[in-house]
Parts: C-alpha cells; structure tokens; sequence
C-alpha cells in the first residue's frame, strides 16, 4: 500500500480492503492534473490526484471506483499474461496478417510483421493527420510511433507529442482515425472531462463504433 497519512480515513481504510481482498494494492499520487485519474494494473490501482483537491474527495472517489477496479482487473491479469507468455501459436510465422481490418495473402513473423505495420502506420500518418488536425482545430508538433501493448495512443500535451501504437494498422483505418482524433482532442481538454468527449463527438460522430472495437482488443488510450 502507498497511500500517504493525509489520505487516511474510515472510508479510504474500507476501499483498501476490499481492493486487497482482489489482490489489488492502491498508490495514491499527487500529480499536476486537474482531474483524478486512475490506472489499472497487475495487482495495483494508480491514483494521480491534483493538489488542491481534499482528502475526503479524494477517498470519495476512489470509493466509486472500487467496483470497476475488481471487475476489470481479471482482464488485465489476462491481458498480462499473453503479453509476457505469449502463446506458441502467436509467435509462429503461420499467424494471421491483417492490414487495415483486411486479411493479407501472406504470413510474417513477429519481428517482420511490426516492420511492417510500422512502414504502413509512417506512410499513411501525413494524410491522416492533414485531414483530422484542421478538423479538431489542433495540431500535433511532433507524432512518433512506438511498440506499446497496453495503449493505443498517448498524447505529451506540453510538447504537444503524439505517439501511435504500431499494432494499429492491423485494424480497420477508422480505428486510427478515431486515435488520432482522440490524442489531437487533448490538446484541446488534458483530460477526459465531459468537454473533451463533446469536441472527440463533433469532430467524429461515429467514434463510439471505433473505440468499442479498440476497447475489445483491450488496449487503452491516454
């Protein structure tokens, strides 16, 4: 447990519990945010919370969250587990290759196949990004593609740095739209307030479909 005195209360004191009963271990942080956010992980609930917010708002909230903590953390224990074992028919060069949601007439090995969803990800990034920046009305200084298995994209908004997940291009193109969309809007909204889902909406109505099929895949965004 990493829970500093100040946070210490009846309330807090029953939320650890039961989150310890899930084999769940809570880290609260104070962190330049204006919202609390939570981050789920392997046996552990991260909790950035902004300093001018008390410690009775802060048990509060993280009380609410309890619930969805316990019910999600199984996924994430199994979303853990293929990444560091992943299973002998993943690895093999015989797997399915999917570019853009479309099934390809030939197979790569792991190495080779995020060679090549890189290579599609950086060729198709510049028309992309030409066409969703004047939309949300928000420009990205710098967008990087990375190798992340947890999240989808994430957004630096002081550098104003996007960075893309290369396993992207193996779904639909809309799906890299709808991430695109997502991280320019935190340029906009550094967080994920009622606000900032308005301006993802009127920028892309149809996103809800899009990130229903991210989500399935258990990847996140930031």
């Amino acid at each position: 447990m990493n829970v500093t005195p100040e946070y210490h209360s009846p309330l807090l004191q029953n939320t650890i519990q039961c989150l310890s009963e899930a084999s769940i271990e809570l880290q609260i942080s104070k962190k330049r945010v204006k919202n609390i956010n939570f981050r789920l992980k392997p046996h552990k609930l991260m909790v950035s919370v902004p300093s001018f917010i008390s410690s009775a708002q802060v048990a509060q909230a993280i009380a609410k969250r309890v619930p969805w903590a316990i019910e999600n953390h199984p996924q994430v224990l199994e979303q853990y587990k293929r990444q560091q074992f992943p299973s002998k028919e993943s690895s093999t060069a015989d797997s399915t290759l999917l570019l853009w949601g479309i099934k390809q007439p030939f197979t790569l090995n792991h190495d080779k196949k995020i060679a090549y969803y890189r290579q599609h990800l950086s060729e198709a990034m510049p028309a992309l990004f030409a066409k969703w920046q004047p939309i949300v009305g928000a420009t990205a200084n710098e967008i990087r593609l990375k190798k992340m298995h947890t999240r989808w994209g994430s957004c630096n908004t002081r550098a104003r740095r996007i960075w893309l997940s290369v396993y992207l291009p193996a779904y639909p193109i809309e799906c890299t739209e709808y991430v695109i969309v997502h991280e320019l809007c935190h340029l906009h909204h550094a967080n994920h307030s009622r606000a900032f889902w308005q301006t993802v909406a009127t920028a892309m109505p149809d996103y809800q479909h899009w990130r229903d099929m991210l989500a399935a895949k258990g990847g996140q965004l930031d």
